[in-house]
């Protein structure tokens, strides 16, 4: 099945004998498909983009470190975007540095009567803030909180699926989906191990909140100073039991197809643990970057899509749609201007399931 829009194939092909080359420059962490800037505005003209961890004066590089203007026999243009360090983005507990960006005060003008306090509402007794999918939910939706009982890190419930059967057919097993980093504790998780919901982080304890059992996870390969294997999705599911899950997407309806082939400039939505309801914009497609996850390691993925930022640490494993309903794929990783998206066609086809019916 493609995955790529037809007219991004001839770049596809130039990034893939490019790309070695720009991510050995210093501080390029990844390599996409995207669209020319000229300050604040798109020009709309397809490049090679490059994402840096910091943009630097051109004065403090080398000229054999500097990113080119145009690579290749045909002189394709390129771009170079500033998005910080990249992490594989869950919450960990006890965290003080997660805050919701929805927390963020609101600036008031003229036409603003009202300035929204820092810790939401105080209705008498009654707490009301911007976002609460933290809580315990059953049957369980995607958006709301989940995690390993002793993993690190507190994610996001995906959505949730079932095997892949000749169809139509009885499914004999449900599951829900999320990040191998949330389920399965970045590899260091055994088959059979308890799910949570919520998770650990947000006050889930073993056994009362258990929600279903670690059935499958696609490893992460991480890199070495010599070696840096691909990944193509961050992914694992947990089995439940079916009367406990529920595939709708909180604030989000229910998925209608997948959507195989995203394009720059695609509005995406997505509901989270933790900033719950969030729009963004595709700025690279099939993209190549150096991730770091849990534990200061880091890994390599490739055909991956960015956006702006949609997600914070805690929305890993959130499920991400278009407009339409239609999956694209599941949020991985986040830097301070961007979140990070595997292609749900992967993700479906390395754990074997199915989300969608057509």
């Amino acid at each position: 099945m493609q995955t790529l829009p037809k007219a991004s194939l001839e770049l596809a092909s130039i990034q893939q004998r490019e790309e070695t080359a720009l991510l050995n420059l210093p501080n390029v962490v990844g390599v996409g498909i995207g669209t020319k800037q000229k300050g604040e505005a798109d020009t709309g003209m397809p490049c090679i983009t490059a994402l840096v961890s910091s943009k630097l004066p051109k004065s403090l590089l080398a000229s054999t470190d500097l990113i080119p203007r145009c690579v290749g026999e045909k002189k394709t243009p390129t771009d170079v975007i500033d998005v910080g360090e990249i992490f594989a983005g869950g919450n960990y507990p006890n965290d003080a540095r997660e805050k919701s960006v929805h927390d963020s005060p609101i600036a008031k003008d003229d036409s603003s009567p009202l300035l929204l306090p820092e810790s939401g509402y105080n209705l008498g007794d009654q707490q009301i803030t911007p976002t609460s999918l933290k809580r315990r939910i059953r049957p369980a939706q995607s958006g709301f909180s989940c995690g390993h009982y002793r993993g690190a890190i507190t994610g996001t419930i995906g959505t949730c699926c079932y095997n892949v059967l000749p169809f139509p057919s009885i499914p004999e097993r449900y599951f829900i989906l999320s990040n191998n980093h949330v389920l399965a504790d970045s590899n260091k998780a055994k088959i059979g191990d308890p799910i949570l919901q919520p998770g650990r982080g947000d006050g889930g304890v073993y056994p009362q909140d258990m929600i279903a059992r670690l059935a499958r996870y696609v490893p992460i390969q991480f890199s070495t100073d010599s070696f840096k294997p691909l990944n193509y999705v961050d992914a694992a599911i947990a089995e439940g039991n079916l009367q406990d899950l529920d595939r709708e997407i909180y604030w989000g309806g229910h998925v209608k197809r997948l959507f195989t082939a995203p394009s720059v400039g695609d509005i995406l939505q997505k509901c989270g643990r933790t900033t719950g309801f969030t729009t963004g914009k595709i700025i690279s497609i099939n993209t190549t970057l150096d991730v770091k996850c849990f534990g200061g390691r880091f890994a390599r993925f490739a055909e991956q899509i960015v956006t702006t930022r949609m997600s914070m640490p805690g929305d890993s494993g959130s499920l991400v749609v278009n407009a339409d309903e239609h999956a694209v794929g599941l949020i991985f990783g986040y830097s301070n201007s961007i979140s990070i998206i595997n292609n749900l066609f992967y993700v479906q086809l390395l754990l074997q399931i199915r989300v969608h019916e057509r």
